[in-house]
């Protein structure tokens, strides 16, 4: 597993992180204070506060280069 922190702040941004973590077969939890929701809901991820960054956690070993490339546009560095 691999936890980054991500920064979900539009509607667009939200809407284009789930179609791209949906291409996966991992599991992804989003981690807000003490909530933990899969990433690939839309309706649980609005029920977050996206105006902070996020943790995400990340459940593969084998291809996690290739998910962190397909993330590189909501990481924070």
């Amino acid at each position: 597993m691999k936890t980054v922190q991500i920064s979900l702040n539009s509607i667009d941004k939200v809407k284009s992180f789930v179609n791209d973590i949906t291409k996966f077969d991992y599991d992804f939890d989003l981690v807000s204070g003490r909530y933990v929701i899969d990433a690939k809901s839309i309706m649980g991820i609005f029920s977050l506060d996206l105006s902070k960054p996020i943790e995400l956690n990340i459940h593969a070993e084998d291809e996690i280069d290739t998910v962190l490339e397909v993330l590189k546009p909501y990481l924070i560095a």
